[in-house]
């Protein structure tokens, strides 16, 4: 693939890594497969939940500049409506890691979309899951992307008005 050996060696690295240890691993599409498999799911059900946040990072401008740089080809296709979100996904070996955030981005990740601390995955499962068995059943579409981007708006700007204190 087009993915540098650093993205692998990331993507490899156990969740217990701190960051003086090595990079921080907020999510694997991979440690969700068996589920989505489990249940019949396609694959793309395995990363629905982080793409979400995903985008809105992108859409914020909360990526680092490496991740920008890097991905600047999938990125404008992405942009110009060409390839889906799960493509720009897939194109990072459907991992999210602290690299790929800016510092800002990170902090707010650490905060919110962290699954041992944060209120992403209870947020999503609220405004998404419904009636549906599992968080992994929620369809990635437009509505429910605009659904979750309006409470991550809400929560970034929570977080954001905590840090003036």
């Amino acid at each position: 693939m087009k993915n540098y050996t650093k993205l692998i060696l990331m993507c490899a690295a156990p969740l217990f890594l701190s960051a003086a240890d090595g990079p921080h691993v907020y999510d694997k599409a991979k440690y969700h497969d068996a589920v989505v498999q489990k249940y019949g799911l396609s694959d793309e059900h395995a990363a629905n939940h982080t793409i979400v946040f995903l985008r809105w990072l992108i859409e914020r401008h909360l990526m680092s500049d490496s991740f920008e740089k890097t991905s600047a080809d999938i990125l404008a296709r992405f942009r110009s409506g060409k390839v889906s979100i799960h493509k720009v996904y897939d194109w990072w070996d459907r991992c999210l890691v602290d690299d790929q955030l800016s510092q800002e981005g990170n902090a707010f990740a650490m905060h919110y979309f962290d699954f041992d601390r944060g209120r992403y995955i209870d947020d999503y499962i609220a405004t998404l899951k419904g009636k549906l068995p599992t968080e992994f059943h929620v369809d990635y579409t437009e509505e429910n992307y605009q659904k979750m981007k309006r409470v991550i708006d809400r929560r970034y700007d929570e977080w954001k008005a905590s840090q003036k204190k």
